[in-house]
């Protein structure tokens, strides 16, 4: 078993857009949780809601808010993630938001990944916020 210094290490050489195909999928799981338990309605709802949390668009936006509380270590991660060339496009974003949730899912998968739990939740739940 790794300790955590090896653990970041081995995540800090991972490709990062392989942190954001993970990431993509805990901030969603995330999200639709967060829309199940605070709204009631019917399943299309919860999908509409859920979409607005997890667009591109949102996604940098959330980023852009959250940049002033980020550690050194997680502005690495964007930066890293930022200069990562994606093989494919969004069909319903510009590719400045694009790139932008990406690094947004790079570093929600490096937190998910290293067991930062603490933090992981409290970037989680900011990108709830409005």
């Amino acid at each position: 078993m790794m300790d955590k210094k090896e653990l970041l290490k081995k995540l800090k050489e991972t490709n990062l857009l392989s942190l954001a195909f993970i990431g993509d999928s805990v901030h969603t799981l995330f999200v639709r949780e967060y829309v199940l338990n605070t709204s009631q309605g019917k399943m299309q709802n919860y999908h509409t809601l859920s979409a607005k949390y997890c667009k591109a668009e949102t996604q940098a936006k959330t980023l852009e808010k959250i940049k002033p509380i980020l550690t050194e270590e997680e502005h690495e991660i964007i930066r890293r993630a930022r200069n990562a060339k994606p093989k494919h496009q969004a069909k319903n974003a510009s590719h400045a938001s694009y790139t932008e949730a990406t690094s947004f899912e790079a570093l929600i998968g490096f937190l998910y990944l290293s067991e930062n739990e603490k933090r992981l939740n409290e970037i989680l739940q900011l990108s709830v916020e409005d």
